[in-house]
């Protein structure tokens, strides 16, 4: 069995812990309290140095109750981080496909991982340790707070006062499982636009690993650190920026939304 753990979403929500709070929201699809629109933006991908490794542009289209979010990050050295996830808002937000790709230099293990919200059909390829091209296939009964793809929207439809959220995610061991992300409020940061000045919220994000897999993975190192979002709230709620590793024994990175710039004339 090869000796890693991969999961997908925009984060790589890899994080693992053995004891939770016990005040944890009941499992349930998030209320859609901010419906998702039109949207092109532009991200960067840097070191915790301020190195520029990737350049991210996020594309978001919505047709009636259905919207198609799609993700792409380019690295400098030629890798790819592509995620295109397919979910509906009416009332509730529910996952109903996510396809995500990782390929080149910058990750350890290339993958292809596509899920079918309506049918629980997840397919994960990867390459293990030793090179070779392999394929897990699962049909897994997926629970309507699935938050694979989606988790920055699901951030900003939180209310303020929830102490703590958990969600399910399908991740990749490589065989497809589901696992619980536990979401938590850690408090409120201030950043500066020019000369305004703003706060924005930081959740910590962890995964909890049921069973014998929780209480060995820390044991044999596999933990690694938290993942921090940042969203600035109020009537519209955006993302800021967020920490974290984009693959299990990834280094952390940083993904902030990218200034343009212009050629000078």
């Amino acid at each position: 069995m090869t000796k890693r753990f991969c999961s997908h979403g925009l984060l790589g929500l890899l994080v693992w812990t053995l004891l939770l709070p016990a005040t944890v929201r009941a499992q349930s699809p998030v209320t859609v309290q901010h419906t998702e629109g039109l949207i092109h933006g532009f991200l960067v991908l840097r070191t915790l140095e301020g190195e520029a490794l990737a350049d991210g542009e996020l594309t978001q289209v919505a047709r009636g109750d259905r919207v198609t979010s799609h993700l792409v990050f380019h690295f400098k050295d030629g890798s790819l981080h592509e995620e295109t996830v397919v979910f509906s808002q009416r009332r509730n937000f529910r996952l109903i496909s996510d396809h995500l790709l990782q390929k080149g230099p910058a990750f350890k293990h290339p993958m292809d991982v596509s899920i079918d919200g309506s049918t629980g059909q997840t397919t994960v390829r990867y390459t293990d340790d030793d090179g070779k091209d392999k394929e897990a296939s699962e049909r897994l009964k997926i629970p309507p707070d699935l938050a694979n793809g989606i988790i920055l929207i699901l951030l900003k439809n939180i209310p303020p006062d929830t102490a703590q959220t958990k969600f399910s995610m399908v991740a990749a061991t490589p065989k497809p499982r589901l696992v619980k992300l536990l979401v938590s409020p850690e408090g409120e940061d201030s950043f500066s636009v020019g000369a305004s000045r703003h706060k924005a919220t930081r959740f910590v994000l962890k995964v909890e690993i049921g069973g014998v897999a929780g209480v060995v993975a820390p044991l044999v190192g596999k933990q690694p650190p938290d993942t921090h979002v940042w969203i600035a709230g109020g009537d519209a709620p955006v993302f800021v920026k967020s920490e974290g590793s984009l693959y299990v024994g990834g280094p952390v990175w940083r993904i902030e939304l990218a200034s343009p710039s212009w050629p000078d004339h």
